[in-house]
């Protein structure tokens, strides 16, 4: 009898746990949800994530908090999540050099790309532009590497993220130039400080310049990757300035702490794309450089990432970027 009570204990107690996933989505979310963004308010992760947070917000009648964790090429708001309890109160929305490029810049990285998050989605694949002051700029990109070769060592360049770090590196190996890279924590301080002209040119996502070339103190030159469908006459780097072709396009995805139930990953996945399908939200999205793209499953995610970290580990080796 006391084998038997415990192979029935042992059965109830394993049929519980396989209940636990599910009835958690069921119910989920009973309380508010924190989106970390690893950047400064203003660019384009956090723009996304307010626009996704508050029509999550209507669907499920529960609050998603954005909260912004700036700092350490992502780091830190990427741990902040990584260490949170593996309920889905605690998400990641960044770009993909948190889990494809930062292992290879970062000789003691305090979380592991592939360990510690469980990937929910893609959201989209973002444009990255160079942009000038419109009155001492260069009027165009081959005008810009003219500058550059002319002036070796003399020119910097801003960036925001890891990925316009890369693509400032492939320029400059590409073209045979030589330029300074310039830092900074997020997008906004990054326009400010191509606008008080302390860089040449700066190479970031759309939103944050966007403003300033409508009001006629910043050009765009040329984007890193995919194009604008709303600027047509933008023209990759490649195309512009005549250099072989490259793509430093990046992406943003949501991220879960690892061990997060995969019903409620899998909720959370529908519950953007849901976000994403509505017609109002693709526009918005278009009109700041993202085509939305939403990964078919959490495993599709998953391959994806580990793809696109052995293409940038050869990117960053060719571009001679070492770690810290």
């Amino acid at each position: 009898m006391n084998r038997l009570a415990h192979a029935a204990v042992v059965a109830l107690t394993s049929a519980g746990a396989m209940l636990t996933g599910p009835v958690l989505a069921q119910d989920y979310p009973v309380k508010p949800v924190r989106i970390v963004v690893p950047f400064p308010p203003g660019g384009n992760t956090d723009i996304m994530a307010r626009l996704i947070g508050g029509q999550l917000s209507e669907f499920w009648g529960q609050r998603f908090i954005i909260e912004n964790r700036p700092g350490g090429d992502s780091i830190i708001g990427a741990v902040a999540v990584a260490h949170a309890p593996p309920d889905g109160y605690a998400l990641l929305l960044a770009g993909d050099a948190v889990v494809t490029m930062n292992q290879y810049l970062h000789k003691n990285l305090p979380y592991d790309p592939f360990k510690d998050f469980a990937p929910i989605t893609m959201v989209g694949r973002s444009t990255t532009v160079v942009s000038v002051d419109a009155k001492t700029g260069p009027k165009t990109m081959r005008e810009l590497v003219e500058r550059a070769r002319a002036n070796p060592g003399r020119l910097t360049f801003g960036t925001a993220t890891l990925t316009a770090q890369l693509a400032g590196e492939t320029l400059k190996r590409l073209a045979g130039i030589d330029m300074v890279h310039v830092p900074y924590k997020g997008a906004a301080p990054a326009v400010q400080a191509l606008l008080a002209n302390e860089v040449s040119f700066l190479i970031d996502g759309l939103p944050a310049a966007l403003p300033h070339v409508r009001a006629g103190r910043l050009r765009m030159l040329a984007t890193t990757g995919s194009l604008v469908p709303s600027m047509p006459e933008l023209r990759t780097i490649s195309e512009a300035a005549g250099l072989p072709p490259f793509d430093a396009s990046s992406w943003q995805g949501f991220f879960a702490p690892s061990g997060t139930p995969a019903a409620v990953v899998d909720k959370l996945r529908a519950g953007i794309e849901r976000v994403l399908i509505i017609p109002e939200m693709r526009a918005k999205f278009l009109d700041n450089g993202v085509t939305i793209n939403v990964s078919a499953s959490a495993d599709e995610f998953s391959a994806l990432i580990r793809r696109d970290a052995e293409r940038r580990a050869r990117a960053i080796k060719e571009a001679g970027i070492g770690a810290q």
